[in-house]
Protein backbone atom coordinates (compact mmCIF):
# COMPACT_ATOMS: atom_id res chain seq x y z
CA UNK A 1 0.00 0.00 0.00
CA UNK A 2 1.37 3.29 -0.98
CA UNK A 3 2.30 5.57 1.95
CA UNK A 4 1.21 9.13 2.71
CA UNK A 5 2.24 12.43 4.18
CA UNK A 6 -0.31 13.71 6.44
CA UNK A 7 -0.30 17.41 7.49
CA UNK A 8 -1.23 17.77 11.49
CA UNK A 9 -0.70 21.51 11.20
CA UNK A 10 -0.07 23.67 7.85
CA UNK A 11 1.18 27.24 8.02
CA UNK A 12 -0.26 29.53 5.19
CA UNK A 13 0.84 29.34 1.86
CA UNK A 14 2.05 25.46 1.69
CA UNK A 15 1.99 24.17 -1.53
CA UNK A 16 3.19 21.62 -3.81
CA UNK A 17 5.56 22.66 -6.32
CA UNK A 18 7.83 20.87 -8.48
CA UNK A 19 10.16 21.77 -11.55
CA UNK A 20 6.68 23.10 -12.95
CA UNK A 21 5.47 23.47 -16.91
CA UNK A 22 8.35 25.38 -18.99
CA UNK A 23 7.62 25.65 -22.71
CA UNK A 24 3.93 27.14 -22.39
CA UNK A 25 3.89 30.91 -22.20
CA UNK A 26 2.61 30.81 -25.52
CA UNK A 27 -0.49 29.83 -24.05
CA UNK A 28 -0.82 32.40 -21.19
CA UNK A 29 0.64 30.05 -18.49
CA UNK A 30 4.53 31.07 -16.96
CA UNK A 31 6.43 28.39 -15.72
CA UNK A 32 5.65 28.16 -12.62
CA UNK A 33 7.04 25.45 -10.21
CA UNK A 34 9.43 26.26 -7.12
CA UNK A 35 10.33 29.48 -6.19
CA UNK A 36 13.71 28.24 -5.39
CA UNK A 37 14.59 25.71 -8.02
CA UNK A 38 18.37 25.11 -6.72
CA UNK A 39 16.55 23.72 -3.36
CA UNK A 40 14.57 20.78 -5.26
CA UNK A 41 18.27 20.07 -7.18
CA UNK A 42 19.96 19.91 -3.64
CA UNK A 43 16.69 17.95 -2.64
CA UNK A 44 17.43 15.33 -5.79
CA UNK A 45 20.86 15.26 -4.36
CA UNK A 46 20.81 14.49 -0.85
CA UNK A 47 18.41 11.74 -1.46
CA UNK A 48 20.49 9.96 -4.77
CA UNK A 49 17.26 10.30 -7.01
CA UNK A 50 17.82 10.54 -11.01
CA UNK A 51 15.26 13.39 -11.14
CA UNK A 52 13.43 16.40 -8.79
CA UNK A 53 10.24 15.19 -7.17
CA UNK A 54 7.12 16.72 -6.26
CA UNK A 55 8.06 18.31 -3.00
CA UNK A 56 5.99 20.87 -0.22
CA UNK A 57 7.16 24.67 -0.60
CA UNK A 58 6.70 26.04 2.60
CA UNK A 59 7.10 29.87 2.75
CA UNK A 60 8.60 31.17 5.93
CA UNK A 61 6.95 28.74 7.92
CA UNK A 62 6.08 24.88 8.21
CA UNK A 63 4.04 22.95 10.37
CA UNK A 64 3.60 19.03 11.57
CA UNK A 65 4.07 16.25 9.97
CA UNK A 66 3.68 12.37 10.31
CA UNK A 67 4.61 10.14 7.52
CA UNK A 68 2.92 6.18 7.25
CA UNK A 69 5.54 4.60 5.85
CA UNK A 70 9.65 4.41 6.84
CA UNK A 71 10.76 7.03 4.13
CA UNK A 72 13.76 9.24 3.47
CA UNK A 73 13.44 13.22 3.44
CA UNK A 74 15.13 16.01 2.81
CA UNK A 75 15.46 19.40 3.89
CA UNK A 76 16.27 22.44 1.66
CA UNK A 77 15.99 26.31 0.71
CA UNK A 78 15.81 28.58 3.52
CA UNK A 79 17.23 27.36 7.08
CA UNK A 80 14.66 26.40 9.31
CA UNK A 81 14.48 25.36 12.65
CA UNK A 82 13.08 21.79 12.58
CA UNK A 83 12.81 18.77 15.02
CA UNK A 84 11.72 15.14 15.17
CA UNK A 85 10.30 13.86 18.34
CA UNK A 86 11.64 17.13 20.04
CA UNK A 87 15.13 16.50 18.35
CA UNK A 88 16.32 18.93 16.35
CA UNK A 89 17.40 18.13 12.90
CA UNK A 90 20.18 19.55 10.69
CA UNK A 91 18.88 21.06 7.46
CA UNK A 92 20.19 20.92 3.94
CA UNK A 93 20.51 17.23 4.71
CA UNK A 94 18.41 14.11 4.44
CA UNK A 95 16.80 12.26 7.17
CA UNK A 96 14.95 8.92 7.65
CA UNK A 97 11.01 9.07 9.33
CA UNK A 98 9.31 6.54 10.75
CA UNK A 99 5.74 6.09 11.22
CA UNK A 100 4.42 7.62 14.52
CA UNK A 101 6.76 9.77 14.32
CA UNK A 102 6.35 13.91 14.46
CA UNK A 103 7.94 16.10 12.10
CA UNK A 104 7.91 19.50 13.18
CA UNK A 105 9.06 22.51 11.12
CA UNK A 106 9.42 25.84 12.52
CA UNK A 107 10.09 30.09 11.32
CA UNK A 108 12.77 30.46 8.85
CA UNK A 109 15.87 31.49 10.22
CA UNK A 110 16.61 33.10 7.06
CA UNK A 111 15.11 33.49 3.81
CA UNK A 112 11.79 32.63 2.61
CA UNK A 113 10.89 29.27 1.04
CA UNK A 114 12.10 26.25 2.69
CA UNK A 115 11.71 22.66 1.14
CA UNK A 116 10.71 18.77 2.51
CA UNK A 117 10.85 16.48 0.08
CA UNK A 118 10.03 12.94 0.43
CA UNK A 119 12.21 10.46 -1.43
CA UNK A 120 9.29 8.88 -3.59
CA UNK A 121 8.00 12.67 -4.05
CA UNK A 122 4.17 13.32 -3.54
CA UNK A 123 1.84 11.82 -6.02
CA UNK A 124 -1.55 13.24 -6.96
CA UNK A 125 -3.04 15.12 -10.01
CA UNK A 126 -0.69 15.57 -12.82
CA UNK A 127 -1.40 18.19 -15.62
CA UNK A 128 0.88 18.98 -18.31
CA UNK A 129 3.79 17.21 -17.00
CA UNK A 130 3.86 18.68 -13.26
CA UNK A 131 2.45 18.51 -10.08
CA UNK A 132 2.75 21.86 -9.05
CA UNK A 133 0.11 23.95 -7.44
CA UNK A 134 0.20 27.63 -10.21
CA UNK A 135 -2.32 29.61 -7.67
CA UNK A 136 -2.62 32.64 -9.81
CA UNK A 137 -3.63 30.23 -12.77
CA UNK A 138 -6.17 28.51 -10.69
CA UNK A 139 -4.40 25.06 -10.84
CA UNK A 140 -4.05 23.19 -7.13
CA UNK A 141 -4.88 25.29 -3.95
CA UNK A 142 -2.90 25.82 -0.59
CA UNK A 143 -2.18 22.91 1.79
CA UNK A 144 -4.23 22.66 4.63
CA UNK A 145 -4.29 20.49 8.46
CA UNK A 146 -5.82 17.43 7.98
CA UNK A 147 -4.64 17.01 3.85
CA UNK A 148 -2.86 13.53 3.03
CA UNK A 149 -0.71 13.62 0.38
CA UNK A 150 0.45 10.46 -1.24
CA UNK A 151 3.65 9.56 -1.92
CA UNK A 152 5.87 7.59 -4.11
CA UNK A 153 8.36 4.35 -2.84
CA UNK A 154 11.38 5.51 -1.47
CA UNK A 155 13.78 4.30 -4.02
CA UNK A 156 16.79 3.36 -1.20
CA UNK A 157 14.89 3.43 2.16
CA UNK A 158 17.93 2.09 4.07
CA UNK A 159 20.64 5.06 2.58
CA UNK A 160 22.39 6.55 5.09
CA UNK A 161 21.99 10.66 5.49
CA UNK A 162 23.55 12.79 3.84
CA UNK A 163 25.00 16.29 4.55
CA UNK A 164 25.29 19.27 1.78
CA UNK A 165 27.00 22.55 2.43
CA UNK A 166 25.73 24.91 0.47
CA UNK A 167 26.85 29.20 -0.28
CA UNK A 168 24.19 31.27 1.48
CA UNK A 169 21.84 32.45 -0.99
CA UNK A 170 19.21 33.59 1.81
CA UNK A 171 20.48 37.03 3.33
CA UNK A 172 20.63 39.32 -0.01
CA UNK A 173 23.81 40.13 -2.08
CA UNK A 174 24.45 40.61 -5.56
CA UNK A 175 22.21 39.83 -8.69
CA UNK A 176 23.84 39.17 -12.31
CA UNK A 177 21.55 40.33 -14.91
CA UNK A 178 21.86 40.83 -18.96
CA UNK A 179 20.51 43.40 -21.08
CA UNK A 180 16.80 43.30 -22.76
CA UNK A 181 14.95 44.65 -25.79
CA UNK A 182 14.31 47.63 -23.49
CA UNK A 183 17.65 48.34 -21.54
CA UNK A 184 18.32 51.16 -24.19
CA UNK A 185 15.24 52.87 -23.23
CA UNK A 186 16.87 53.62 -20.05
CA UNK A 187 19.29 56.44 -20.02
CA UNK A 188 23.15 55.56 -19.57
CA UNK A 189 23.15 57.68 -16.40
CA UNK A 190 19.58 55.60 -15.41
CA UNK A 191 21.40 52.16 -16.15
CA UNK A 192 25.11 53.31 -13.95
CA UNK A 193 22.86 54.54 -11.42
CA UNK A 194 21.28 50.98 -11.09
CA UNK A 195 24.32 49.10 -10.63
CA UNK A 196 25.77 51.57 -7.63
CA UNK A 197 22.10 51.22 -5.93
CA UNK A 198 21.79 49.13 -2.84
CA UNK A 199 17.70 47.82 -2.86
CA UNK A 200 16.29 46.68 -0.05
CA UNK A 201 13.39 43.92 -0.72
CA UNK A 202 10.17 45.62 0.10
CA UNK A 203 7.35 44.33 2.33
CA UNK A 204 5.27 43.31 -1.26
CA UNK A 205 6.02 40.47 -3.04
CA UNK A 206 5.16 36.87 -3.34
CA UNK A 207 5.48 33.80 -6.08
CA UNK A 208 4.97 36.31 -8.54
CA UNK A 209 7.48 39.01 -8.20
CA UNK A 210 9.22 40.97 -5.73
CA UNK A 211 9.59 44.60 -5.19
CA UNK A 212 12.51 46.58 -4.12
CA UNK A 213 13.08 49.75 -2.62
CA UNK A 214 15.45 51.98 -2.48
CA UNK A 215 16.72 55.82 -1.53
CA UNK A 216 16.97 58.42 -4.72
CA UNK A 217 15.00 59.51 -7.50
CA UNK A 218 12.92 56.83 -9.37
CA UNK A 219 14.58 54.53 -12.59
CA UNK A 220 12.30 56.23 -15.49
CA UNK A 221 12.88 55.05 -18.89
CA UNK A 222 12.27 57.13 -22.40
CA UNK A 223 9.52 55.81 -23.50
CA UNK A 224 8.11 56.24 -26.44
CA UNK A 225 5.01 58.96 -26.82
CA UNK A 226 2.73 56.13 -28.13
CA UNK A 227 4.02 54.23 -25.24
CA UNK A 228 4.76 50.51 -24.86
CA UNK A 229 3.26 47.46 -26.78
CA UNK A 230 2.66 44.61 -24.02
CA UNK A 231 5.48 41.94 -24.85
CA UNK A 232 6.46 38.57 -23.45
CA UNK A 233 7.74 38.55 -20.24
CA UNK A 234 9.84 35.80 -18.47
CA UNK A 235 10.91 34.72 -14.39
CA UNK A 236 13.84 36.60 -13.95
CA UNK A 237 12.77 40.08 -15.70
CA UNK A 238 13.41 43.31 -13.86
CA UNK A 239 10.48 45.41 -14.94
CA UNK A 240 10.00 49.27 -13.64
CA UNK A 241 6.31 50.06 -12.19
CA UNK A 242 4.82 53.33 -12.89
CA UNK A 243 6.56 54.54 -9.55
CA UNK A 244 9.93 53.92 -11.19
CA UNK A 245 11.13 50.98 -8.47
CA UNK A 246 12.58 47.50 -9.89
CA UNK A 247 9.97 44.57 -9.13
CA UNK A 248 11.88 41.21 -9.83
CA UNK A 249 9.56 38.66 -11.65
CA UNK A 250 9.63 35.21 -10.09
CA UNK A 251 8.02 31.39 -11.07
CA UNK A 252 4.46 32.31 -11.25
CA UNK A 253 4.36 36.14 -13.52
CA UNK A 254 1.92 37.02 -15.78
CA UNK A 255 3.31 36.16 -19.65
CA UNK A 256 3.14 39.44 -21.21
CA UNK A 257 3.19 42.99 -19.81
CA UNK A 258 3.63 46.34 -20.69
CA UNK A 259 6.23 47.97 -18.18
CA UNK A 260 9.70 49.03 -19.13
CA UNK A 261 12.48 46.31 -18.47
CA UNK A 262 15.83 47.30 -17.87
CA UNK A 263 17.27 43.93 -17.73
CA UNK A 264 16.90 40.37 -17.05
CA UNK A 265 18.41 38.54 -13.80
CA UNK A 266 20.01 35.21 -14.51
CA UNK A 267 18.85 31.71 -14.06
CA UNK A 268 21.70 30.99 -11.97
CA UNK A 269 20.91 34.12 -9.55
CA UNK A 270 16.96 33.99 -9.17
CA UNK A 271 16.84 31.88 -6.31
CA UNK A 272 18.71 34.27 -4.20
CA UNK A 273 16.21 36.47 -5.87
CA UNK A 274 12.94 34.46 -4.75
CA UNK A 275 14.97 33.96 -1.03
CA UNK A 276 15.75 37.58 -0.53
CA UNK A 277 13.32 38.27 3.23
CA UNK A 278 12.11 41.78 3.05
CA UNK A 279 14.71 44.13 4.32
CA UNK A 280 17.61 42.17 2.48
CA UNK A 281 19.77 44.56 0.78
CA UNK A 282 20.16 43.27 -3.07
CA UNK A 283 23.14 44.88 -5.87
CA UNK A 284 22.97 44.38 -9.54
CA UNK A 285 25.87 43.58 -11.81
CA UNK A 286 25.30 43.68 -15.24
CA UNK A 287 27.09 41.43 -17.47
CA UNK A 288 27.43 41.02 -21.25
CA UNK A 289 25.47 37.94 -22.94
CA UNK A 290 28.71 36.01 -23.16
CA UNK A 291 29.27 35.83 -19.71
CA UNK A 292 25.89 34.66 -18.87
CA UNK A 293 26.67 31.82 -21.38
CA UNK A 294 29.42 31.13 -19.75
CA UNK A 295 27.74 30.92 -15.89
CA UNK A 296 24.83 28.99 -17.52
CA UNK A 297 25.06 25.51 -16.62
CA UNK A 298 23.22 22.28 -17.55
CA UNK A 299 21.19 20.94 -14.78
CA UNK A 300 22.71 17.92 -15.37
CA UNK A 301 26.27 19.36 -14.91
CA UNK A 302 24.80 21.37 -11.70
CA UNK A 303 23.27 18.04 -9.84
CA UNK A 304 26.54 16.46 -10.83
CA UNK A 305 28.52 18.96 -8.65
CA UNK A 306 25.91 18.65 -5.72
CA UNK A 307 26.01 14.94 -5.88
CA UNK A 308 29.40 15.27 -5.43
CA UNK A 309 29.49 18.03 -2.65
CA UNK A 310 27.22 15.58 -0.31
CA UNK A 311 28.89 13.59 2.27
CA UNK A 312 27.59 11.12 5.10
CA UNK A 313 25.82 12.76 8.00
CA UNK A 314 26.73 12.68 10.92
CA UNK A 315 24.70 13.14 14.15
CA UNK A 316 25.05 15.64 16.93
CA UNK A 317 26.20 14.40 20.00
CA UNK A 318 24.21 16.73 22.11
CA UNK A 319 21.21 16.10 20.10
CA UNK A 320 20.97 12.27 20.35
CA UNK A 321 18.58 10.95 23.37
CA UNK A 322 19.66 7.45 22.76
CA UNK A 323 23.57 8.41 23.23
CA UNK A 324 24.21 6.07 26.16
CA UNK A 325 22.64 3.61 24.11
CA UNK A 326 25.52 3.09 21.92
CA UNK A 327 29.29 1.59 21.79
CA UNK A 328 31.59 4.78 21.79
CA UNK A 329 34.43 3.18 21.97
CA UNK A 330 35.36 -0.26 20.73
CA UNK A 331 35.96 -2.75 24.08
CA UNK A 332 33.72 -0.75 26.41
CA UNK A 333 31.09 -2.15 27.87
CA UNK A 334 28.45 -0.52 30.20
CA UNK A 335 30.44 -2.94 33.45
CA UNK A 336 27.77 -5.35 34.51
CA UNK A 337 29.87 -8.02 33.16
CA UNK A 338 32.42 -6.97 35.28
CA UNK A 339 30.55 -8.14 38.47
CA UNK A 340 31.01 -10.47 40.96
CA UNK A 341 28.31 -13.29 40.55
CA UNK A 342 26.99 -12.45 44.08
CA UNK A 343 26.52 -8.52 42.84
CA UNK A 344 24.94 -9.58 39.74
CA UNK A 345 22.23 -12.64 41.34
Amino acid sequence: MSGALILHRARPGLTVQDMGRPGLARLGLSRGGAADRLALLEATALLGLRAPVAALEMPALGGSFEVTRPTRIALTGAPMRADLDGSALRWSASHLILPGQRLTIGAATSGVYGYLTPAGGILGPEWQGSRAAHLVAGIGAALAAGDRLPLGDDPEPDAPGQFLPVEDRFTGGLLRWIDGPQTALFPVATRARFGTTAFRRAPTGNRQGIRLDCEGPAFAADLPKTGLASEFILPGDIQMTGDGRPYILLSECQTIGGYPRIGTVLPADLPRAAQSAPGAVLRFQRVTLAEADTLARPRAARLASLRAACHPLRRDPRDMPDLLSYQLISGVTAGNDLDPPEASA
